[in-house]
């Protein structure tokens, strides 16, 4: 199953997002209103999960200098990444969007399909919060 956010224009250049996006913290300005818990484990790990939704827990999976991030499931039961691509706009704006790609059974994935899409689009348009 692979999923897109909408690609959001935000006010701060590549290199900046780049760095805040690989820093493990900031990703607790990027959830959702319902988020019921948020857990730095390390220095590339976190938990977070959102209320009447399991735990997840995250790790920094993949990271190309200004342009890439990648984030992938902790655990190899629901076996997912969340990618950030940066696309630098000027030297003051960039272009964000989320790709969410995972293996899941049809079953599961008609169950996630709606509220992970809804997850995607709510970090994509909280980059300004960064």
């Amino acid at each position: 199953m692979t999923l897109e956010s909408p690609k959001v224009t935000v006010e701060k250049s590549d290199e900046y997002l780049f760095k805040a996006l690989s820093d493990v913290k900031s990703y607790e300005r990027l959830m959702p209103e319902n988020i019921a818990k948020f857990e730095v484990l390390g220095d590339d790990i976190f938990n977070f999960g959102l209320k009447g939704m399991p735990e997840i827990k995250l790790k920094m999976k993949e990271k190309t200098l200004n342009s890439k991030v990648v984030l992938s499931a902790a655990s190899d039961k629901l076996p997912f990444t969340l990618t950030a691509n940066i696309d630098s706009v000027s030297d003051t704006s960039s272009a964000v969007q989320l790709h969410f790609e995972g293996e899941f059974n049809p079953m599961m994935a008609m169950m996630i399909k709606g509220p992970i899409s809804k997850f995607i689009e709510t970090l994509a348009e909280n980059m300004g919060k960064l």
